[in-house]
């Protein structure tokens, strides 16, 4: 066990988790920054990760720090940077809870909290934009020699049968959704990989 790695990790996620306003998705850039500049992940690694994140219990900033520490330090690690995720957030919330009453009708907090707004939103598009490109792009996509060859139309087949499916059937469960889009990629990328 590294412990210099170990303390590098903890001291990353405490930051994340501190620093981020708006949930798991508005942390996805600042986990994306760290964990690929520390060498902790690769970004189709993240890009894998994200998708099986979305697919399993939990919160999901909780599951990316978890896989990043057990994927560097194994138990030990998976428990060190969860604990240093979840750590701001429940300081945070008690310290909310306490002084909320006092807070509730106070003009600079609403102020303060409206100006945060715009910010969260533009995080979660700059996401969703970022890992929709990552998605339907080869991992050979060079924007200076751009061909339909660098776009993997599986991806956007797959996007647009499960926007189908959640627009006919407006009260579909969300795991149905999940479901049904591993079996797309089986289908896709397993039984049907050669026709692509």
């Amino acid at each position: 066990m590294n412990i210099l790695n170990l303390l590098l990790m903890m001291w990353t996620f405490f930051k994340i988790g501190l620093f981020t306003i708006g949930g798991g998705y508005a942390m996805i850039p600042m986990i994306e920054e760290q964990a690929i500049a520390h060498g902790w992940i690769t970004e189709l690694e993240l890009l894998d990760f994200l998708a099986v994140s979305e697919s399993t219990p939990g919160p999901f900033a909780v599951n990316i720090a978890t896989f990043i520490g057990f994927s560097q330090e194994g138990i030990i690690g998976a428990i060190f940077t969860t604990i240093a995720v979840i750590t701001p957030s429940f300081i945070i919330i008690l310290l909310i809870a306490k002084f909320l009453t006092s807070f509730a009708d106070n003009k600079t907090v609403q102020g303060i909290l409206s100006g945060i707004k715009p910010i969260v939103v533009g995080l979660l598009i700059g996401v969703v934009l970022n890992l929709i490109f990552k998605g339907i792009t080869t991992d050979s996509f060079d924007i200076n020699n751009f061909s339909l060859q660098q776009i993997d139309f599986r991806v956007i087949i797959i996007i647009v049968i499960i926007l189908t499916i959640s627009r006919i059937f407006k009260k579909i469960n969300p795991i149905f959704l999940i479901l049904i889009s591993g079996a797309l990629g089986y289908l896709f990328y397993g039984l049907l990989g050669f026709m692509f």
